[in-house]
């Protein structure tokens, strides 16, 4: 298992209307975009941090409409060996749902779910030329964390700990709530995994991008036509954060060490 295995490395928007939400991200968490061109697949936006690419945005394909499938936030784990981790996921219980694939120039990718059906995507990645430094934590414009809505937090935390490498840093309890395990990659604190409440009606990843101040970020979601969820609230460590939807109806969170 090599030192890239198992970290989240990319994050994309699958939505009815790109330009809308180009505009609305570009307001509430200050991305700019640029446009990736690759023959024979449809257009891909990037959006940039202080020009580093963090996220993709592509048009709702036309195959999963009618499929109960709404406008979502997918994220990406690197894995060395994309066609053995998707047979791995199936061989534990769970699912490929989108059997591997290359991405000219980019690299090897494959849409898999957990036993419970928590969607994410899997990528071996080509190797890139002068990529990048890690942004520290907490930049702002960067994902900022991830968390699972498990259909069981600990078999959930067991599963991706298997084909990961996913370790615990802790569990933090959350009275009736249970166990909120933070998991790590490779020694570094990344997410979170948690029993689903009885509420949501599926298992789900959950992704925050990183801004300034939570109070200033609310305004401008609800100035774009999101809406709050949750929040704004104040979690261990000290940070604040919210849940929200897009316009479109897509669920993402926000992150921020001020309120």
């Amino acid at each position: 298992m090599s030192e890239t295995h198992g970290k989240f490395i990319w994050c994309e928007l699958m939505t009815p209307d790109p330009k809308a939400a180009a505009e609305f991200y570009g307001k509430v968490v200050g991305w700019t975009t640029s446009d990736m061109t690759i023959q024979d697949l449809p257009p891909y936006t990037i959006f940039e941090a202080n020009g580093v690419g963090v996220a993709g945005l592509m048009d709702f394909p036309a195959e999963l409409e009618g499929k109960g499938i709404p406008p979502n936030w997918t994220g990406y784990v690197a894995v060395d060996d994309v066609d053995q981790s998707a047979k791995d996921f199936a061989a534990n219980g769970g699912s490929i749902r989108r059997p591997p694939q290359d991405i000219p120039t980019v690299g090897r990718f494959a849409v898999v779910a957990d036993p419970h059906g928590a969607v994410i995507c899997i990528m071996t990645p080509l190797p890139r030329d002068n990529p990048a430094p890690p942004a520290p934590m907490g930049t702002p414009g960067h994902i900022g964390w991830h968390e699972l809505y498990a259909g069981n937090g600990a078999e959930a935390f067991a599963f991706y700990s298997k084909l990961f490498g996913w370790t615990k840093d802790h569990d933090f309890d959350m009275g009736e709530m249970g166990a909120y395990t933070i998991f790590a990659e490779h020694g570094t604190p990344v997410g979170g995994i948690m029993t689903k409440p009885a509420s949501m009606s599926m298992a789900a990843w959950g992704y925050y991008f990183n801004v300034p101040a939570i109070d200033a970020a609310i305004e401008r979601v609800k100035a774009g036509g999101g809406t709050v969820l949750n929040g704004p609230m104040e979690v261990p460590g000290g940070s604040w954060i919210i849940q929200a939807t897009d316009p479109q109806g897509a669920f993402f969170c926000l992150v921020a060490p001020n309120r």
